[in-house]
């Protein structure tokens, strides 16, 4: 009986953990390299020393688990995940951290097939596959048990030593660069993603624990809109991926707010969000919770500002255009809109803002009890910004027209994204025209404000999602805008003129939760007048208002 002999090429098991482990560090952490040196301040013997010191950990953590029948799972497992993080975290300057990975996980068909491009997938082929096949081919050749065990030991324990003494030996140098730049951590390929999904996955099952505490219970119309004879709308428009800066409202060089302007609408320039991705400042906004306090979990297990209005009686209504309330609206009435087929809106399986408008139009139109709706839009959402809006508004030229941001000019990106805002302008001021439309018959409000901003390029970052502790301002600085009918300023006691004169003071997504309960005059346990942005700018009884 003959043996068939093996002629695939054999490498040992730790020589393959270790050739494996440079290869992660070296390719795959360009984006982490390039921060550690600004971290560190260039190349030095602090760098050098955490340098050594964490490739020692890499091959210590590798080779521990270089295990017969595991290695291979493991090892095409890091080159795979390591080629995706990689992709991300050099084209877009992307940390993903444990809330990047929430966005990953709510991440929906439409807006995935913009970010998992032709580019995307040959750097995956190319950096991960390729790689991973080679691992797949290769006969690795095992120690017997115990002679293993001694081999990996020594290496494990002579690359613990060693990093430890090198971490040490420049230890005050190290140890204040990682607690000053700890995002630079995170950024390690593939481990930081891996520690985030961990993180994320450990968190996701304490919340299945979660018992809702219902809040503001004892809600109910205050006298002021109880005593009105006509239905008290008010329209909020949650904004997406809007930044403060390119609204010309706000002193924006380009003129992105035309129709907005004309509309004489009250504008608060300096508005900060509650985070730089979806998931947390949609829920956060929403919610009874500062963002100094809020947490996922609080906000999942509390009442919503839609569910207080609720209890008030007051119909409340949550139309999506975007990837759904977060938790927000999941007790009151809630319409997607994503699935629309309106040719004049929609286009690749999407739909621009504007496809609210018509059934806003018969919304109101119907009206008879106090009302709010909550209109949650695409907006600005990248990186497909040429998606947003019609051909019609295309002023700013030439745009980028894919969601491969690295093939457009900064120029072309912002031309793009700058056509969003303009369309939102055009957005809004539709909004505020069907409120006027039926300004006869009901008393209307638009209040609009954006969950989060956008980078552009400012810096090498692009999209959204920073730790917010490091996000730029253009992440985290968003616009915030109200309209009212006459009717309402005077039912309400508004005074429009001292609103005008807060335009400049900082406001945030802490004041919304409040400020809609004193619009509506929601009296409950739960509100607090000095979150209310515009309390100071009512009167006492609506009947008598400020002067304005």
């Amino acid at each position: 009986m003959t043996t068939r002999t093996d002629r695939r090429f054999a490498i040992g098991s730790a020589t393959l953990s270790l050739l494996v482990a440079f290869y992660l560090l070296a390719v795959f952490n360009l984006a982490f390299w390039r921060h550690a040196l600004i971290g560190f301040g260039g190349v030095n013997a602090a760098f050098l020393a955490f340098s050594a010191a964490l490739t020692l950990l890499t091959i210590a953590g590798m080779v521990a688990l270089s295990v017969k029948y595991l290695i291979k799972p493991f090892l095409i497992f890091l080159l795979i995940s390591g080629a995706i993080a990689s992709y991300y975290a050099d084209v877009f300057g992307i940390v993903i951290d444990r809330e990047m990975m929430r966005n990953v996980v709510v991440t929906t068909p439409q807006e995935a097939k913009h970010l998992i491009t032709p580019q995307f997938f040959l750097h995956v082929l190319f950096y991960g596959v390729v790689p991973s096949l080679l691992v797949a081919l290769v006969r690795v050749r095992h120690r017997r048990f115990l002679g293993k065990l001694v081999h990996n030991s020594a290496i494990v324990v002579v690359s613990l030593v060693l990093a430890a003494g090198l971490i040490l030996s420049h230890f005050a140098a190290i140890a204040s660069t990682v607690r000053e730049h700890h995002e630079m951590m995170a950024r390690i390929n593939p481990f930081g993603p891996m520690s985030a999904a961990i993180n994320l996955g450990i968190m996701t099952y304490d919340e299945l624990t979660l018992v809702r505490r219902p809040i503001g219970t004892d809600a109910h119309v205050g006298p002021l809109v109880a005593s009105s004879s006509r239905p008290v709308v008010t329209v909020i428009v949650a904004g997406e991926t809007a930044r403060s800066m390119n609204f010309s409202l706000n002193g924006y060089a380009r003129p992105t707010n035309p129709e907005l302007a004309a509309l004489d609408v009250l504008n608060f320039t300096h508005t900060t969000s509650c985070g730089t991705e979806t998931a947390v400042s949609l829920p956060c906004m929403f919610s009874v919770y500062p963002r100094v306090d809020y947490t996922d979990r609080k906000g999942r297990s509390t009442d919503s500002l839609i569910d207080i209005l609720d209890h008030a009686g007051i119909d409340a209504y949550w139309w999506d255009n975007n990837t759904g309330s977060k938790g927000v609206a999941d007790r009151v009435s809630y319409e997607s809109f994503n699935d629309a087929k309106d040719a004049r809106y929609c286009r690749e399986g999407e739909c621009d803002d504007g496809i609210f408008l018509d059934r806003l139009d018969a919304k109101l139109a119907g009206i008879t009890r106090n009302t709010t709706i909550v209109l949650h839009q695409i907006g600005s959402h990248g990186p497909s910004y040429f998606l947003r809006y019609p051909e019609a508004f295309e002023r700013f030229q030439p745009a980028c027209h894919t969601a491969q941001l690295t093939d457009c000019s900064p120029q072309e990106i912002v031309n793009a994204y700058d056509n969003t805002v303009l369309y939102t302008d055009h957005f809004l001021a539709s909004v505020i025209g069907l409120l006027q439309k039926n300004a006869a018959r009901i008393d209307g409000a638009m209040i609009y404000m954006s969950d989060h901003g956008e980078s552009l390029g400012e810096n090498g970052l692009y999209l959204h999602g920073a730790p917010y502790a490091l996000a730029p301002e253009q992440q985290t600085h968003v616009p915030f805008v109200a309209w009212f009918t006459d009717g309402f300023a005077s039912r309400t006691g508004l005074s429009l003129s001292c609103l005008r004169a807060k335009a400049d003071a900082p406001m945030s997504h802490d004041n919304l939760f409040h400020t809609v309960l004193g619009l509506m005059n929601i009296e409950t346990s739960v509100y607090d007048g000095a979150l209310d942005a515009f309390a100071s700018c009512r009167a006492p009884s609506g009947n008598a208002p400020l002067q304005s």
